[in-house]
């Protein structure tokens, strides 16, 4: 297993990484944002979704409708699915099989996930954040 460990210092520097991590993505390919509440998960997802679909696209927050969908990317928020059988509901699998799929707190979906995922790790450092890339 392959791992990178990055350290930004700034929101400009996650900015940056997230820009530069969406040009790698091509679909099918899922990430997995791990991390606590206020770590970045959201604002990167955003920003990748940006840089691949304009930055003018408007790219809610999908904690409530736990899915947004844009144009080949799927963004799943899994903070509030109670059951594992929830996920087929909500469409991870065909996302998954389709497009580019990034999902915050993946942690109950973790067996539904493709081997090839890639985890992010997100946690403090300092006042900055340490990305850990799996």
């Amino acid at each position: 297993m392959t791992e990178k460990t990055y350290f930004l210092n700034s929101l400009e520097e996650m900015h940056a990484f997230a820009r530069e991590f969406a040009k790698t993505l091509h679909a099918p390919q899922t990430v997995a944002l791990h991390g606590d509440l206020g770590m970045g998960k959201s604002e990167i997802a955003r920003v990748i979704i940006k840089t691949l679909r304009g930055e003018d696209t408007v790219v809610p927050s999908p904690t409530f409708t736990l899915v947004q969908n844009y144009d080949g990317i799927s963004h799943f928020d899994l903070y509030r699915i109670g059951d594992v059988s929830e996920l087929e509901e909500i469409g991870l699998q065909y996302a998954i099989d389709n497009d580019i799929t990034l999902i915050e707190w993946p942690e109950i979906a973790l067996e539904k996930l493709p081997q090839n995922t890639i985890h992010i790790y997100i946690t403090q450092n300092g006042t900055g954040r340490k990305l850990v890339i799996q």
